[in-house]
């Protein structure tokens, strides 16, 4: 019996500094416990609940510390942080299998709220905010999704932020290519602390002598009898003589213009239509 007591105080004495023994640790990096790039690693502030079958007693709700550690009975402080479910569940329970707690442990870790791991949406989308990465291979359409898509007014060429080992790291995406063939190179893996920024679709002004004037969406290599036609074309006064462009140069000069009707629009022309003197 006090060979028995001796076992498991040693067993304590060996827990209390790093929360499990070092054959935890190697036995949770082997081969059995590693786990897939797209396996989600707990991150500080995800709350997760650890079962071991037949020992309710040991079942714990609780959140990891911004240290990643975890106050877990028996066992003390364990560092989760950075581990894969598969890489937790084993080494929690070599920690209790080597410490005699428990013969053949069966344990269970399942994340109740993901904190640790989030990317942010900004701009022109349905539901901008910060998003949850519950898996470790959520991609940009799936970031996109979860922010209901870009709105009617997000442009076609988006910007990805965040860090690439340790460096800064900035990246445009054009979204139709996204779909396109041999597009999936652009569907970026999204990090932890990555954020996307939709900006606003550019536009082209249209005033003077049409159907509808105002503002409007400049799609993509957009005409100037495109833009008239969505415009609602001239109206019986208006004339193509009269049609002028003010544009503003790398200067920031405003330059008039005469331009051709397959002539394509920039970002900010504002296209004029006079009324016919005759």
């Amino acid at each position: 019996m006090s060979r028995r007591l001796g076992s498991v105080l040693a067993a304590c004495v060996a827990l209390a500094g790093t929360g499990v023994p070092a054959l935890a640790q190697q036995r949770a990096a082997g081969a059995g416990a590693t786990p897939s790039a797209a396996e989600y690693r707990l991150g500080a502030g995800d709350v997760i609940r650890i079962t071991v079958f037949q020992n309710p007693d040991l079942t714990l709700e609780t959140r990891v510390t911004e240290s990643g550690l975890v106050s877990y009975p028996l066992l003390g402080s364990v560092r989760l942080g950075g581990q894969s479910v598969t890489q937790a569940e084993a080494l929690i329970a070599e920690g209790l299998r080597s410490g005699n707690f428990v013969r053949q442990p069966q344990v269970t870790v399942s994340v109740l709220q993901v904190r640790g791991h989030q990317a942010s949406v900004l701009g022109q989308v349905n539901r901008p905010g910060r998003f949850p990465l519950e898996s470790g291979d959520t991609r940009l359409t799936d970031l996109l999704a979860m922010a209901g898509g870009t709105g009617p007014n997000g442009a076609d060429i988006l910007v990805v932020a965040g860090t690439r080992d340790g460096q800064p790291f900035r990246q445009e995406v054009d979204l139709p290519t996204l779909f396109a063939a041999g597009g999936h190179a652009s569907n970026l893996l999204i990090r932890n602390g990555d954020v996307v920024w939709v900006s606003r679709q550019p536009q082209v002004y249209i005033y003077g002598e049409v159907q509808r004037p105002g503002p409007m969406r400049l799609e993509r290599d957009m005409t100037l009898m495109q833009a008239l036609a969505t415009g609602g074309g001239l109206t019986q006064r208006g004339t193509e003589k009269g049609i002028r462009v003010h544009r503003r140069a790398e200067d920031g000069k405003v330059r008039v213009m005469q331009p051709a009707m397959d002539d394509k629009m920039r970002d900010g022309d504002v296209v004029y239509v006079r009324e016919s003197l005759f």
